[in-house]
């Protein structure tokens, strides 16, 4: 992976992690573009969901402080909500899932899934626009939220975008679901973090990923990543906090359609991946 590859990924993952597009299929995507493949990849994207993170901790850090004062109810929410997710990333790290939907068919599964966060996006544009979301969190509204945030395990199909769909048409107050949902990111993030970082160190893999000339570059492109990837991050939450507002999700719901059909087609003509 080059430097400039690495900030181009960082941008994109900042960008699309916040915003209802998908930041994984967006990342499996443009690394097929690159021809990126190697063992490092993983670490990298890891690191740059950390950069992500720091863009939620910035922006929501008044809600994180107040998860740890009695009567600690969101923090239940939050806990409760992550299980799911965490149960489908371990099911998903034990069986090597990911070879399935990142293997030689990703352009197939990418299109399909990226055509199916577009529905959803229009189903929930077309029916908040016709009621009033006025439910506050609760569990009819964490509920849905974290069986959402499970199937976002799979690339294409948004983590955000499916949470904050998934709670609004529960009935909940864009507001809260839009707080709720990118606090959501945080369990998970670093979950993956701690795990992933636990299983190099076992194995003695971070030593050589940083070793010699390619460790140098290597180095620099995680760290380059991973301010963009929060500067991004900081950009996209702000916007995306507008959009939720006024449930204007139309616009990412036809990027995502030619997004798909790009990915099939490509699929069949140039993709390598």
């Amino acid at each position: 992976m080059e430097i400039w590859q690495a900030a181009v990924l960082g941008l994109i993952q900042g960008l699309t992690e916040f915003l209802p597009v998908s930041s994984s299929g967006h990342i499996a995507f443009f690394q097929g573009i690159f021809g990126i493949n190697d063992e490092n990849a993983t670490f990298f994207m890891l690191i740059l969901h950390l950069g992500t993170l720091v863009a939620v901790c910035v922006v929501f850090w008044k809600d994180i402080l107040n998860l740890f004062r009695k009567p600690f109810k969101t923090l239940g929410f939050l806990v409760f909500a992550s299980v799911p997710a965490a149960v489908i990333g371990l099911l998903v790290e034990a069986f090597d899932l990911d070879s399935v939907f990142l293997g030689e068919n990703i352009g197939i599964f990418l299109g399909v899934f990226f055509f199916l966060t577009a529905v959803l996006l229009f189903v929930t544009e077309t029916v908040v626009k016709r009621r009033q979301n006025l439910l506050p969190l609760c569990f009819k509204t964490v509920v849905p939220m974290g069986l959402a945030q499970a199937v976002a395990v799979l690339p294409g199909i948004s983590r955000s975008g499916s949470t904050i769909c998934a709670g609004t048409l529960a009935g909940g107050k864009s507001e809260d679901i839009a707080k709720f949902s990118f606090l959501m990111s945080i369990p998970i993030i670093l979950g993956s973090f701690v795990v992933e970082l636990a299983v190099k160190l076992y194995k003695g893999e971070i030593q050589s990923e940083f070793a010699g000339a390619d460790g140098v570059v290597f180095g620099w492109s995680i760290a380059l990543g991973f301010v963009i990837a929060a500067a991004a991050g900081l950009f996209a939450i702000k916007l995306m906090l507008k959009v939720i507002q006024k449930a204007n999700y139309k616009w990412f719901s036809l990027y995502l359609v030619l997004l798909s059909v790009t990915c099939i087609i490509l699929h069949f003509t140039y993709f390598n991946i």
